[in-house]
């Protein structure tokens, strides 16, 4: 990484560049981030562009309503990929081409780009061509990309993950800071590109807007937020819900969308708990709430979760969460006290980990709504935007511990967001 960076002591209002291969009306955790930080920042008075594919054939520079604010969007010219419901992506050959004047007429101080799989790597060569600052954010995991993927041997899918490493590094070798939501994440970055000083930054959400009870439901409610599709893992939790004890009277509501909901309706047939499983589909933000607010317990299968946004949501709705030991998902988990983790996979671990909260007493469960709701403070999105103005700016950067051990001690700073 290069150290050269516009003047640090500037407090004026940038200019920034915002660049993804996924963005809303998409809808997934990449797209849900860089929404976020783009109305956070327009918030705070900075010019903020985004670059994104188009979201249907119509292709151009349009003024789009996100989240209350108006952002300037630029959709590039895409194609659906095949074996997706929705994902569409820029024309790879044409990036370079189609962004320059984009860069050329808008002048950003700071380019941020959101993967590097398609627009982040040729914006990322019109950037550096022009001496413009490069900040990366890495949300990608192989197998987001592999999930898509036509069926092959594992031996040939290994080695495409490691080409796609590969990939990535090219391109984060060219900026001048990367980040991605957890030191866990980071860790694993490092590891896989080589690159290190990658910082750990939380997405970070807005906390405020989430509500929690402060009593326990009279129901046992489970609940998953997600995309339904195969990296979720849902079959791990359906599995699940067949092996807790029919006393308990728990049902399962299934938030979002994605090409297995088909699927994994006719299991819930097949295992004989349709009856207790709702497919909600996806939701508005206030339904979003409603839900995460009257559940009892959140669950997410899920192996490759960089952060786990839909995690996040729940701890801030005060919900004690049962996930997967893989990735980043251990670092929202205080074992015993916010949530429990499970052996990832196994069936009968997570129905065991689902029982242990639905059976405390009020007392016990109502101090594990408590611990969520602390767990939750390093990731206010206020912090997540104090760190991106920094970097943006090229100002030092210190580390806040944003994980299950800085909950505990209650420090201020440490292993990195």
């Amino acid at each position: 990484m290069t150290d050269d960076h516009p003047d640090a002591t500037s407090r004026r209002p940038l200019r920034i560049l915002i660049a993804g291969d996924t963005f809303p009306p998409d809808v997934n955790g990449a797209a849900n981030f860089t929404e976020r930080l783009a109305v956070g920042l327009a918030g705070r008075g900075h010019d903020v562009h985004i670059i994104a594919p188009a979201a249907t054939r119509r292709h151009g520079t349009f003024e789009e309503e996100h989240a209350g604010a108006t952002l300037t969007v630029h959709r590039l010219n895409s194609t659906r990929w095949p074996l997706h419901d929705w994902l569409r992506f820029a024309t790879p050959w044409a990036v370079q081409h189609n962004t320059r004047p984009i860069v050329d007429a808008f002048q950003p101080d700071v380019v941020h780009i959101q993967a590097h799989i398609v627009i982040g790597r040729g914006l990322t060569k019109v950037a550096r061509a022009r001496g413009i600052r490069v900040i990366a954010t890495n949300h990608f995991m192989p197998d987001n990309l592999i999930e898509h993927a036509p069926p092959m041997p594992r031996k040939l899918l290994n080695w495409i993950a490691k080409l796609a490493w590969q990939d990535a590094a090219n391109t984060y070798k060219l900026v001048q800071d990367i980040t991605t939501p957890t030191r866990k994440a980071a860790d694993y970055l490092e590891a896989a590109t080589g690159i290190r000083g990658v910082y750990a930054i939380s997405c970070g959400i807005a906390a405020d807007d989430y509500t929690a009870r402060r009593d326990r439901p009279k129901t046992n409610r489970i609940v998953f937020v997600g995309r339904v599709t195969a990296e979720k893992n849902i079959d791990v939790l359906l599995g699940a819900m067949t092996k807790l004890a029919p006393d308990l009277n728990a049902t399962l509501t299934i938030v979002g969308g994605g090409d297995l909901l088909g699927r994994l309706k006719q299991t819930t047939v097949d295992l004989g708990i349709a009856d207790r499983v709702t497919f909600a589909g996806y939701l508005s933000d206030d339904e979003l709430r409603l839900t995460l607010t009257g559940s009892t317990v959140f669950a997410m299968p899920s192996t490759a979760e960089l952060q786990s946004i839909a995690s996040l949501e729940a701890m801030a709705s005060g919900l004690p969460i049962v996930v997967a030991d893989a990735m980043a998902l251990p670092h929202l988990v205080d074992q015993g006290s916010n949530g429990y983790l499970f052996k990832p996979g196994d069936s009968d671990d997570l129905a065991a980990k689902l029982t242990e909260v639905l059976t405390k007493s009020d007392d016990d469960y109502v101090a594990m709504r408590r611990a969520s709701l602390k767990m939750i403070e390093p990731h206010d999105i206020k912090r997540t935007l104090d760190t991106f103005e920094k970097l943006y700016r090229g100002e030092p950067v210190v580390a806040q511990a944003a994980d299950a051990e800085g909950a505990r001690t209650g420090a201020d700073e440490g292993a990195g967001r």
